[in-house]
């Protein structure tokens, strides 16, 4: 099975790659339950051999009875048999009695009870549907199912007569209607009073919008699941209405039934069922969000009470949810019953898995810790690199968001922050330098820029006295005299700001001591000391010749 999956995959055509990493974390998953099937495909399938072997009894689509497997007939021949038996009986204008009645079998002088509808042989049973249908003696077993066959034939015959299908339409009419109101009754107590009860149980009021999201997620998933219950319960109450859909139904649920409950998969010396999964990943889930809710009230009313950097809140807030997550994790796999020993083939393939198509994701992981450890950027920094420019937000496990200027939120992969070169302008210390260019004409005098320009500075409180602000002359221009002036400010995410209202206090400062701010120009000299135009009359057609003639 193993060698045939990875030729699949060695002579997959290139081009073919429809979901990206998806389809590859996907063919790791493959290739780890193949791995594991391996191993316990014949243990599952001898279990599968050991179990009970029943088949039920259908009349309509009506569940009557499981019947085992009976001398020299299956537990599906037995059944289609009966089926077969039964069938006539619901066509007949008078209702038939279902008696029993008991027959010796062979020559060995032994009796068995046998199941008669009038004179229509049903069935026998014998001492195996005793150890399936939980009666203390086959007498008693056959009236048992007697009964069940009376009701049924009663319940069937019913449904034929005429009015039936109309009333029938009538309660699926009132079970979808009754169903959709649940629908909007649960959505109503979610957003009037699940949702505003967790904002005010919330432990995190000024950032509700990053850290609410883990039970926000949870109660979403909870009103999913119920809503999902409501309308399956109705479609079910639906299909066994009618006969057509009943059987239809019954399989549908028998199967779900067999799916859920049935424990193929082998972890170590224990089994497992498709529900022992879901339970499992829904108590991780659950551990998830109360590792985040625990960390997020320890950074809330425990880090904030320390006095702190909001940058070292975040890092210890980031470490101690992921060591109660991996913590926790391990307590919940040991309390389950899971031997870690046993799912390391599955972690292998698992990790070709993540070779393959997870690569990136787990770059930006693994920069994510670099980040919370060595701390080059931390929440509340003002960075720039390439084209984005402004305040850290928050570091997530994978992004990191960024707060512009504009107020936009941007995320930005971790790994980005440890390719690029990033300028931290709050790194180590939030005091930093700002150039501001300003040309004047030639005519002004530079002794009195300098002087109008510091005094420009003394005007804007964000502008730091010390270190002192100093103004440069750079040197002489196509049509300016060049200056540079050098502010020193301690929040580097107001510096347009800042420029800009320096700007103006500059421009009047120019303007009260009477420096021009000059534009481009040009000078034209003619050395001859006139211009000679000459104009030349344009060219006419022939036809406007010949009229100027005449």
């Amino acid at each position: 099975m193993l060698v045939s999956v990875l030729r699949r995959a060695r002579h997959m055509p290139v081009g073919i790659n429809p979901m990206g990493w998806l389809g590859r974390l996907l063919w790791g998953l493959v290739l780890a339950l193949v791995l594991h099937g391996g191993m316990v495909g014949l243990v599952g399938s001898a279990m599968a051999q050991t179990a009970s072997d029943t088949e039920p009894v259908l009349l309509d689509g009506l569940f009557l009875f499981n019947i085992p497997a009976a001398g020299d007939l299956t537990a599906v021949e037995r059944a289609l048999a009966i089926e077969a038996n039964l069938e006539p009986l619901i066509e007949e204008a008078e209702p038939v009695p279902v008696r029993t009645e008991t027959r010796s079998v062979g020559e060995s002088g032994g009796s068995n009870p046998v199941i008669l509808a009038g004179d229509r042989y049903i069935m026998t049973v014998t001492s195996a549907d005793v150890a399936v249908g939980g009666a203390s003696t086959p007498e008693a077993q056959a009236d048992r199912w007697a009964a069940a066959l009376t009701a049924a034939l009663a319940q069937a015959r019913a449904e034929r007569q005429s009015g039936f299908l109309s009333q029938a339409l009538l309660r699926a009419l009132a079970a979808l209607a009754a169903a959709l109101a649940l629908h909007l009754v649960l959505g109503w107590l979610w957003h009037r009073w699940l949702k505003p009860l967790l904002e005010q149980l919330s432990f995190w009021p000024s950032d509700a919008e990053h850290h609410g999201t883990g039970l926000k997620l949870l109660f979403r998933l909870t009103l999913v699941l119920v809503r999902g219950v409501v309308w399956f319960a109705a479609v079910s109450y639906i299909a066994n209405l009618f006969p057509l859909t009943r059987r239809l139904g019954f399989r549908v649920s028998r199967s779900l039934q067999e799916g859920l409950f049935d424990r193929s998969l082998l972890l170590g010396n224990r089994s497992y069922s498709l529900l022992d999964l879901l339970l499992l990943g829904a108590t991780l889930l659950a551990l998830v969000v109360i590792a985040s809710t625990l960390t997020n009230l320890m950074r809330s009313r425990v880090l904030q009470v320390t006095g702190i950097s909001v940058a070292a809140q975040e890092a210890i807030s980031v470490l101690s949810k992921y060591t109660l997550i991996l913590l926790g994790t391990v307590v919940v796999l040991q309390l389950w019953g899971i031997d870690l020993s046993s799912i390391a083939l599955i972690a292998s393939g698992l990790g070709i898995g993540v070779g393959l198509g997870l690569q990136g994701l787990v770059k930006d992981f693994v920069s994510g810790l670099v980040l919370v450890f060595e701390r080059p950027v931390q929440v509340g920094d003002f960075v720039d690199f390439g084209q984005v420019k402004g305040t850290v937000a928050r570091i997530g496990s994978r992004s990191t968001e960024i707060r512009t200027l504009d107020h936009v939120s941007i995320i930005v992969p971790n790994s980005r922050f440890l390719d690029s070169e990033v300028i931290n302008w709050s790194h180590g210390n939030p005091v930093s330098r700002i150039r501001l260019p300003v040309g004047v004409a030639y005519s002004s005098d530079p002794q009195q820029v300098k002087i109008a320009l510091l005094e420009a500075c003394q005007k804007n409180q964000e502008i730091l006295s010390a270190p002192a602000p100093q103004v440069f002359f750079l040197g002489f221009g196509e049509s300016a005299l060049t200056f540079e002036l050098l502010v020193w400010i301690a929040q580097p995410s107001r510096q347009l700001v800042i420029k800009s209202d320096l700007y103006f206090v500059i421009e009047a400062s120019l303007r009260h001591y009477g420096i021009e701010v000059p534009f481009p120009q040009r000078d034209l000299h003619i050395r001859t000391g006139q211009l000679p135009v000459h104009l030349y009359r344009q060219a006419q057609p022939p036809a406007a010749h010949a009229a100027e003639e005449l």
